[in-house]
C-alpha cells in the first residue's frame, strides 16, 4: 500500500506528462509544502499519513483564503487560479462534514470532556478536534464549540 506522498509524487509525474500545468503545479506545491514539514525542526523525519493531511489542509486553507482576498481586492483571475489550486488539494482531503453530524460529533465531545463553559473553551476544542480528524476546519469547530457551551 502505498503512502500519501507517495500517491502524490505518482499523480505529479503523470499531471508532468499529460501537460496539466496546473495539477502539476499544484502537487510541486503541496511535496515542497511536505517536504519543508520534514525537515523543520531539528532533524528530518518521514511524515505519516496524517502528517502529510494536516500539511494538506493547511495548504487548503491557505488556497481559499488568499482565493477571499483575491475577490475582495476585484482580481478574480488571481482568485481562479487559488481555486482551481484548492480543487485538485481536495481530491487528496477527506471529505468535510455536513454542519449537523460536525454538531452531533462536537456535543458528544464536548460532554466526554467534561468542559461546561467558555473559560474551558480549550478542553473542549482539544476534544472536538480529536474526535472530528481533521474532516472539518478548525474555525468551524470553534464556532460550534462556543454555541454549545454557551447554549
Amino acid at each position: 500500500m502505498s503512502t500519501l506522498k507517495e500517491q502524490l509524487q505518482a499523480d505529479l509525474t503523470t499531471a508532468m506528462r499529460e501537460r496539466d500545468q496546473v495539477r502539476a503545479g499544484s502537487l510541486r506545491m503541496a511535496l515542497t509544502a511536505v517536504t519543508t514539514e520534514e525537515v523543520a525542526g531539528t532533524e528530518h523525519r518521514e511524515l505519516t499519513d496524517d502528517d502529510v493531511l494536516k500539511v494538506l489542509t493547511k495548504e487548503a486553507k491557505k488556497r481559499r483564503e488568499a482565493s477571499v482576498a483575491y475577490r475582495g481586492a476585484q482580481r478574480p483571475e488571481l482568485a481562479d487560479k487559488e481555486d482551481a489550486e484548492l480543487a485538485v488539494l481536495e481530491a487528496y482531503l477527506p471529505t468535510q462534514m455536513d454542519d449537523a453530524e460536525l454538531t452531533g460529533i462536537v456535543r458528544d465531545a464536548v460532554a466526554a470532556s467534561g468542559a461546561s463553559g467558555m473559560p474551558q473553551m480549550g478542553l473542549a476544542m482539544k476534544a472536538a478536534q480529536q474526535a472530528v480528524a481533521g474532516r472539518a476546519e478548525g474555525g468551524r469547530v470553534a464556532a460550534i464549540v462556543r454555541q454549545v457551551l454557551a447554549g
